[in-house]
């Protein structure tokens, strides 16, 4: 996760609102997407969070030029800008959410660590050949 970077956070209501939101603020600055958190609220609702990276500067400008756009589009339900998030809130909670190459990275350790424990429990398999010759069937007669 990224440390001692500035975390700005879009709430709406839909998906669309929100991809709308996440575009502008990407465009606007030089910001990061790190992660999307869906939740279906009151209402059976969908609302959307996007979680942006970066520099201050960077993240309020990205922040409020994907409100803007998302009020055009949907419905939002709050930004925040947050100029230095603890350690713990971003390896605690934000851990969830996150998107690309840092989910991934995740989910390949995981897996690798599953599988290195389930082939300790598995027989070991050569590759030897048999050291016993096979016979050969004659037509119209049973192997012995």
């Amino acid at each position: 996760m990224m440390k001692q970077q500035a975390l700005g956070l879009i709430e709406t209501v839909g998906y669309t609102t929100a991809v709308s939101a996440a575009d502008a603020a990407l465009k606007a600055a030089n910001v990061t997407l790190i992660g999307v958190e869906r939740v279906i609220g009151a209402g059976k609702s969908l609302g959307v969070t996007i979680h942006l990276s970066g520099d201050v500067a960077a993240v309020t400008a990205a922040v409020q030029a994907g409100k803007e756009a998302a009020e055009r589009v949907g419905k939002v339900i709050s930004a925040h800008v947050i100029p230095r998030a603890h350690d713990e809130v971003t390896d605690k909670i934000l851990t969830q959410f996150l998107l690309g190459q840092q989910k991934a990275e995740e989910v390949v350790a995981k897996e690798e660590s599953e599988s290195v424990e389930s082939q300790s429990s598995l027989p070991e398999v050569t590759n030897k050949p048999s050291s016993e010759p096979k016979k050969k069937k004659n037509k119209g007669q049973k192997e012995t």
